[in-house]
């Protein structure tokens, strides 16, 4: 049998050394929130071939009409996104008219999105609370599929546990997409936030669901042991599933689908390959390490031989 418990600091450790970087980032340069979240305008256009304008030439156009924070980005099929504070119709009027003046060409307009700052603090805090619900709900749930199961509590909290884990994951990610790509949190990143934690206890309730099993057939077994088993028959159910079924789709996804769905595409590839691995390399662990209460021997002094 493969042991795989019996390495659990050594998951832990490789869980913080992924995690905390990008907190670090996230910590430094603060949230990346977009428009959806903070209010503004994200306004999508492309320019007559061969008469285009660089990005002062923008910004100088969104300074004349009282905006001085656009940010430009050129996408993979030539159009340019334009991200500002809030921008009304006459001020994009004006700003289509001076790049068309700027360029000697024509302006197309793709797409023109504002939301206000008070729909975008909505936003926030409905996102929030979702996430909130969301983790109360699992611990309501688990502990009541496991409730004939001793200690059914512990099941609920360490699958919040190993949620909080895959959302510290997929923010770490963002951080790090922030610092070095100019991502942005926006209503597809809260997509792909709410997917993985969907998953992630989805993943769990599987690995649980086996140790429950067990639990009843192999009550000889010393809890590690048990744990450790169930983990192994788990295993390839959740790597053939991942694998298979989601990561390969969403890699094509992240690599062939455009600057706009890279971001979702990578922070869901990532976040569910994190709830994957945090079944089987956190949630379970920490039950065992519950179970030995391990804590109470981290700070002693080991015996002289």
């Amino acid at each position: 049998m493969i042991d795989i418990l019996s390495k659990r600091y050594y998951y832990f450790l490789f869980s913080l050394l992924v995690i905390v970087p990008g907190l670090i980032f996230l910590a430094v340069d603060g949230l990346p929130l977009s428009i959806d979240f903070t209010g503004g305008s994200l306004f999508e256009i492309a320019f007559e071939e061969g008469k285009t304008i660089g990005t002062e030439g923008i910004n100088a156009i969104y300074e004349s009409v009282g905006i001085d924070d656009a940010q430009v980005t050129t996408t993979n099929n030539g159009s340019v996104l334009i991200r500002s504070s809030f921008l009304t119709e006459e001020a994009r009027n004006q700003v289509v008219t001076a790049m068309e003046v700027e360029s000697g060409g024509s302006v197309t307009v793709i797409s023109f999105d504002s939301v206000g700052p008070t729909i975008g603090a909505q936003v926030a805090s409905r996102a929030a609370l979702a996430v909130g619900v969301a983790a109360l709900g699992v611990v309501i749930y688990i502990t009541l599929a496991f409730r004939k199961v001793e200690n059914a509590f512990r099941y609920g909290v360490c699958a919040i546990i190993a949620m909080a884990h895959d959302v510290a994951v997929v923010f770490s990610v963002a951080g790090v997409g922030a610092r070095f790509f100019e991502w942005q949190m926006d209503a597809l990143f809260l997509t792909a936030l709410l997917t993985v934690i969907g998953f992630s206890v989805q993943d769990k309730v599987v690995v649980f669901d086996r140790i429950r099993e067990n639990a009843n057939l192999l009550r000889r077994l010393e809890y590690e042991t048990l744990v450790n088993h169930s983990i192994v028959q788990t295993l390839q159910r959740s790597i053939n599933t991942q694998l298979m079924t989601v990561e390969f789709l969403l890699l094509a996804l992240a690599l062939f689908g455009g600057v706009t769905l890279q971001e979702f595409a990578v922070i869901l590839l990532v976040g569910l390959l994190s709830g994957t691995y945090s079944s089987i390399f956190v949630a379970a662990p920490i039950l065992v390490l519950w179970e030995k209460r391990e804590w109470t021997t981290w700070f002693r002094r080991r015996p002289n031989p």
